[in-house]
């Protein structure tokens, strides 16, 4: 049985609205401190004079990380276009240092240009992520760079315009898999966005943005009730994944459907005159 525990909270604001990064060096547990300098090691040895700055989001370095459960999600800007660095060893990097840090659920590489980060003439939710969610380990920090932001519909939008295209990946993904690593690590990833997509439908109520699965789950509960067990389910599968795909598929052809809909209904209901171009 899957023990549900209170943890996380919603990210403070400032007194106009604006979201607070509570993410702090100060705040990594000791067990992180090699890990994270392997990480900045992988990318400098990989990347050389292309790389501007490493950055760790997430539950890390907001002191909410859980020991075997958590995983190690990091940000590295290159000073140059991705599509012209050379990212084959990105995966045998990340299997290294999970194999050698088994209390980490996984370790994450993503990079990101620098033009991509700081280009926010529209919202995208990578410099979000390093303005509200991250501190930066190494090279130059762009926070000073990036707007603030606010808990609305604009991040409700990110949350959703794509659900529909997740959802079905996840199931072509997961259907005929055999591979119980594969299953597990698709699971844990489908059910991350769909308890982050059910805050989603309630942050214009709420003003009020997580990206903690739990308060996100119990904010959803309370505008939706009579899906609660269906959502605490998906919780469950998001902190405990199973291997089994046909049940996963199951589940998802029927909660992951009706998130689907009530996704469509806020998108039409919040975007009326940009509805007929959303890819829903």
């Amino acid at each position: 049985m899957t023990h549900i525990k209170s943890i996380g909270r919603f990210c403070p604001t400032d007194d106009n609205g604006y979201i607070i990064n509570d993410s702090s060096l100060k705040k990594i547990k000791p067990d992180f401190y090699e890990v994270i300098e392997e990480v900045i090691e992988k990318y400098q040895s990989h990347l050389r004079a292309d790389l501007h700055s490493v950055y760790i989001r997430g539950s890390v370095p907001r002191g909410f990380d859980i020991y075997n459960v958590s995983d190690l999600d990091t940000i590295a800007v290159t000073k140059n276009d991705i599509n012209d660095i050379d990212l084959g060893w990105v995966h045998k990097a990340e299997q290294e240092l999970n194999k050698k840090f088994n209390f980490v659920n996984g370790v994450e590489f993503s990079l990101y240009s620098i033009e991509d980060i700081i280009d926010t003439t529209t919202f995208s939710i990578i410099p979000f992520m390093i303005k509200t969610h991250s501190v930066c380990v190494f090279g130059e920090d762009l926070k000073v760079y990036l707007p603030n932001y606010k808990a609305d519909k604009t991040i409700g939008n990110e949350h959703l315009v794509n659900l529909k295209n997740q959802v079905e990946q996840a199931k072509d993904d997961l259907d005929g898999n055999e591979d119980i690593e594969d299953i597990l690590d698709c699971c844990g990833w489908i059910m991350k966005i769909i308890v982050r997509a059910g805050l989603a439908l309630v942050v214009e109520e709420e003003n009020q943005y997580t990206r903690d699965l739990f308060p996100a789950y119990k904010v959803f509960s309370k505008h939706y009730p009579e899906k609660e067990a269906e959502m605490k389910q998906v919780l469950k599968y998001a902190i405990k994944p199973v291997d089994n795909a046909d049940e996963i598929i199951g589940f998802l052809n029927k909660f992951g459907n009706w998130m689907i809909s009530e996704s469509e209904k806020w998108l039409k209901l919040h975007n009326p005159k940009k509805v007929s171009n959303l890819k829903i």
